[in-house]
């Protein structure tokens, strides 16, 4: 083969590796950075075999999506796994948060097609259709939607006031993910609603023991 097309070969793989690994699900959540070397920034999303490389005495906070495991790692090369990290030449900590592990986005279509999903028994005033789709650990949502708009909340095992709210951009803490708990709005612990952005909706519960406020951002995640 001549040199220029095995060049031009070596680079085609390059883009689609690339590609493919722009196109792979978050593994984790960036909670908090306190580096200049490390390449993420406040809320970015992280997939699995990316590898951070974090100088003596910085830091990095990560919450698994899956696993629901916290970490605090302070130095060393950080290699993103599916539910935790590998890091060598550092020191990490790791603290198990309550969420939904892996759950926190689910499209009422994507919950259809989902035989092996299961969920516990809704309460009887909830419609067999309305089941939740994904529960959350704080009262105040951290919401991953694009375009902004408005976002409602309607409950559905109890009469109660829609909330709704303009996802304006006081809210949004980094893309298109927007903090609720920035604007003090607040869902009842223990309500099932259904949230609904644009023509998306999911159904959700809210933990009984949900925390208020800025409780870890992977138990109140909400992605559409």
């Amino acid at each position: 083969m001549p040199k220029r097309s095995i060049v031009a070969t070596a680079a085609l793989v390059g883009l689609l590796a690339a590609a493919g690994a722009s196109a792979q699900e978050p593994a984790a959540l960036v909670e908090d950075v306190n580096s200049k070397s490390a390449g993420v920034e406040f809320m970015d999303y992280v997939a699995a075999g990316r590898v951070l490389q974090l100088a003596a005495g910085e830091q990095l906070v990560l919450g698994y999506l899956r696993s629901c495991w916290r970490e605090s790692i302070t130095g060393g090369t950080v290699t993103i796994g599916p539910e935790q990290s590998e890091v060598v030449g550092g020191t990490v900590r790791r603290q198990k948060v309550q969420c939904d592990g892996g759950r926190a986005r689910l499209t009422t279509q994507q919950a259809a097609q989902s035989g092996a999903m299961v969920f516990r028994a809704p309460p009887p005033t909830v419609r067999p259709a309305d089941q939740p789709q994904v529960t959350l650990y704080g009262t105040s949502p951290l919401v991953d939607v694009a375009g902004g708009g408005r976002l409602s909340f309607e409950r559905l095992d109890q009469p109660a006031e829609r909330v709704e709210v303009d996802l304006v951009p006081a809210l949004r803490v980094r893309g298109s993910l927007y903090d609720l708990a920035k604007a003090n709005r607040a869902l009842a612990a223990g309500g099932i609603y259904r949230a609904r952005a644009g023509e998306k909706q999911i159904v959700l519960r809210v933990d009984a023991n949900a925390a208020a406020g800025a409780a870890p951002p992977v138990g109140r995640l909400l992605r559409f």
